[in-house]
């Protein structure tokens, strides 16, 4: 099996188009048929089946794409840890982290940049539903974010510290004064929340259901977590919040924690990395960094 026609192979599988597949790698669709039928000689079985449209994969193209996809990632390890043997600590550095952790990210970089000035970091603030699979597929060194007890496919999990979500409110709303909140107390509340595929909202959604009362009324859902701060300080919408998040904004943001028991979601923090993966000399002590920080962060909020 040749290298090059395998790769020939995954261009074609990602624009089901033989001709433009060829037009991306400059090379006339006549030499791509051939290098398809080298391949398919290989293998002994069609990978591609023609359409009206271009091309599908069969089942045993697909079977084939899995596995170089994951020679592409191995590949792309490999290059990437022979350039760090050469550069010591300089290269790029990709890391995904979460809008609720993302506040610990300065502190890190500042430390990592006395040590490796000619590091340079690509970071992406977003959650684990648009992350993991970018982790996943190689388009990111690591995470650093919450996770919960379940695991993510092919991701190891080092755990940092605890957080806990509860309900928030604006230091003026009816229910900010309350010893105790009950879920009853929040049926006919409305909401600002995240996206709906999010653990900590599907848990609240699940909280009301269980008990049979009507779901909640959510009146704004976006992933900004300054939008989301700025609407429940300024209105009498609910929120659904880490509670490390809603004392660190204390003096932007005047939010209240509303007591309700049955809502307080424990959650993990920590880094997520692909297993088996490559982690760059970089990415090692940019983790040990983020470790020691936020051990000092979680003692000075105790």
């Amino acid at each position: 099996m040749d290298l090059r026609d395998v790769e020939y192979f995954a261009v074609v599988a990602e624009h089901g188009n033989v001709t433009r597949a060829s037009e991306a790698l400059g090379l006339t669709p006549t030499a791509l048929s051939k290098s398809l039928r080298r391949l398919e000689k290989s293998v002994g079985a069609r990978i591609v089946k023609r359409t009206p449209k271009g091309v599908d994969l069969t089942a045993v193209g697909s079977a084939l794409l899995v596995r170089i996809q994951k020679i592409r990632l191995a590949v792309d390890d490999a290059s990437r840890e022979a350039a760090d043997l050469g550069q010591g600590r300089a290269g790029h550095l990709r890391i995904g982290t979460g809008p609720t952790t993302c506040d610990e990210l300065p502190h890190v970089y500042a430390a990592l940049a006395r040590e490796a000035p000619k590091l340079s970091l690509e970071i992406v603030v977003s959650d684990n539903d648009v992350m993991v699979p970018r982790l996943r597929k190689g388009e990111l060194d690591l995470i650093f974010n919450y996770y919960f007890a379940m695991s993510y496919q092919d991701t190891f999990q080092e755990h940092l510290y605890r957080d806990e979500f509860v309900v928030c409110a604006s230091a003026n709303h009816r229910l900010a004064k309350r010893k105790r909140v009950t879920l009853a107390d929040l049926e006919h509340e409305q909401w600002a929340l995240s996206v709906r595929n999010l653990t900590p909202q599907q848990r609240l959604l699940d909280a009301f259901q269980e008990r049979g009362l009507a779901a909640p009324q959510i009146a704004v859902h976006t992933r900004s977590l300054s939008v989301r701060l700025g609407i429940w300080a300024t209105t009498n919408l609910l929120g659904y919040m880490s509670r490390r998040v809603i004392r660190r904004n204390a003096a932007s943001f005047p939010l209240c924690e509303l007591p309700v028991e049955e809502l307080v979601l424990r959650r993990n923090v920590g880094v997520l990395y692909r297993k088996d993966a490559y982690l760059s000399p970089a990415a090692q002590r940019f983790v040990e960094i983020l470790k020691a920080t936020t051990r000092r962060t979680v003692a000075e909020n105790r």
